[in-house]
């Protein structure tokens, strides 16, 4: 269950409906994981024939800086692809969704857009909206760390009291 802590919560508890709804959307994850990496391979291949097609256009073996950042693009996409498997695979194995790999998903999403981004083209309005975006993200994350550090920690009142 999404968000649940897994140690208090099993199917088993649930009727025989819940339980085959909960096999149809395993299954449906498990297609969602083979789409994905399929379009990780996809994205790669992708990734070599750009390259290849810049490197052989004159000049030769030479990208100028849009040849670049439309590579970085294209590469930050299939790491994004990546990181939305990784959430799959974990979804499948603990049937709990990670906060932090998510926020990270979606940072690194941010930062492609920063990368890719046309200041010539978008206005002033476009460009705070991201920083805006990428900003929440990273409170977002922060907030996400330190949460699970005081978590991990033992309570130091208890240690002195005892």
């Amino acid at each position: 269950m999404f968000f649940c802590d897994q140690k208090n919560y099993s199917h088993k508890n649930e009727d025989s409906l819940m339980r085959y709804l909960w096999f149809i959307i395993r299954i449906c994850v498990r297609g969602l994981a083979l789409l994905m990496t399929m379009v990780i391979v996809w994205g790669i291949f992708d990734v070599v024939y750009v390259l290849y097609q810049r490197m052989m256009t004159p000049p030769y073996f030479l990208l100028n800086i849009n040849d670049i950042l439309a590579t970085f693009g294209a590469f930050m996409a299939v790491l994004i692809a990546i990181e939305i498997f990784a959430n799959i695979v974990i979804y499948l194995q603990s049937e709990m969704i990670h906060l932090r790999l998510v926020i990270s998903t979606a940072l690194m999403a941010a930062a492609r857009k920063v990368i890719v981004l046309d200041y010539s083209v978008n206005n002033y309005l476009e460009v705070l909206s991201v920083a805006c975006v990428i900003l929440a993200l990273a409170v977002c994350y922060w907030l996400i760390v330190l949460t699970s550090r005081q978590m991990d920690r033992p309570d130091t009142a208890t240690q002195k009291a005892g």
